[in-house]
């Protein structure tokens, strides 16, 4: 038995575990992002665009921190990335 190569393969083992894991919680993100951005923006539509202070307000009493003004614009205008590079692989 190659000790060193079985511990190597442990390790190369976890790493890409540890990947995967990494892209399935970046994936699960991206999508929440996507999709709370999709939702603040039209709500901004339906309100206009102080309801976002007002979200940041809520969900930072009711949630805790992580929710400020800035992430939820930020959330808001990923989603408006997104939604435009779609429409131009699209066309």
């Amino acid at each position: 038995m190659n000790y060193y190569s079985e511990i190597k393969n442990e390790l190369i083992n976890n790493e890409i575990t540890k990947k995967i894991k990494d892209y399935g919680k970046n994936k699960s993100d991206l999508m929440t992002y996507y999709n709370v951005g999709k939702l603040l923006f039209e709500a901004g539509k339906h309100y206009g665009e102080g309801i976002i202070k007002e979200y940041s307000l809520k969900l930072t009493n009711e949630l805790g921190k992580g929710y400020t003004f800035t992430a939820l614009t930020r959330m808001k205008k990923f989603y408006l990335l997104a939604k435009n590079l779609r429409h131009c692989r699209n066309n």
